[in-house]
């Protein structure tokens, strides 16, 4: 049987309809219609899932691989990423406590290679903290999960107890420092934004953070035991 004729605008309108509704359907579905193009690179694992090559501890007690995750062990301490400084990026963390609650805390513009003493990277850098229940250790919100500890205010508080997975994006990029846990915007911080003056003894010095720096993860005490099963970054194009 012998098709019928279609009217060609017709044609172009049916078909940009399609394309409208396709794109419609993957913003609702929190999906981008197309990839990004030049806007970052591809994601680099920095942790094998076999073993620690790449990172180096210092301080007290150590991390080691345990089922193909990294597990913290008798703090305090920090493993750190041996190969340069990051800047321009952003740090995608899987993580999940062993108990309820536990602290730790990733390390990020870390200008200098972190030393034994277990201070001296908070100081110089900062630190994206892990601890949903800062207030059973007598600190307050500016110590919660996915704040830069002690200098921002959370935006929300998204963090899953123990031993749910968690997954945390630290972007930098410049003098900015985003975060967001389980999808969901904690920080957002330019330098030279106000911050509160310390209130207790062992929180960081102020000032400014280098553009890029050193990143490790924290080993906070021999009663903390935080897993990480991803370390991966993303560079940002310029």
């Amino acid at each position: 049987m012998s098709s019928i004729p279609r009217d060609s605008s017709l044609l172009r309108f049916e078909r940009g309809f399609v394309r409208k509704r396709w794109v419609c359907l993957c913003l609702l579905a929190g999906l981008s219609p197309r990839p990004a193009q030049g806007q970052s690179g591809e994601w680099q694992q920095l942790f094998n899932g076999k073993d620690l090559t790449g990172w180096k501890h210092v301080g007290h007690g150590k991390d080691v691989v345990e089922n193909g995750l990294i597990r913290t062990q008798g703090g305090s301490g920090m493993l750190y990423w041996t190969e340069g400084k990051l800047g321009d990026c952003v740090i995608r963390v899987a993580y999940k406590m062993r108990h309820h609650n536990d602290n730790s805390g990733v390390f990020i513009r870390m200008p200098e290679v972190p030393t034994q003493e277990h201070g001296d990277p908070a100081h110089g850098g900062y630190e994206v903290q892990i601890d949903n229940e800062p207030e059973t250790s007598g600190e307050d919100e500016y110590h919660v999960t996915g704040t830069l500890y002690s200098f921002t205010k959370p935006l929300a508080k998204p963090g899953r107890p123990g031993p749910e997975w968690n997954t945390m994006e630290i972007t930098l990029e410049g003098p900015r420092t985003t975060v967001v846990l389980n999808g969901v915007k904690v920080t957002d911080y330019t330098e030279g934004d106000p911050v509160p003056p310390k209130k207790l003894d062992f929180e960081p010095e102020r000032g400014p953070r280098p553009l890029d720096g050193y990143v490790g993860l924290q080993n906070h005490s021999r009663h903390d035991v935080v897993f990480f099963k991803e370390v991966a970054v993303r560079k940002l194009s310029k």
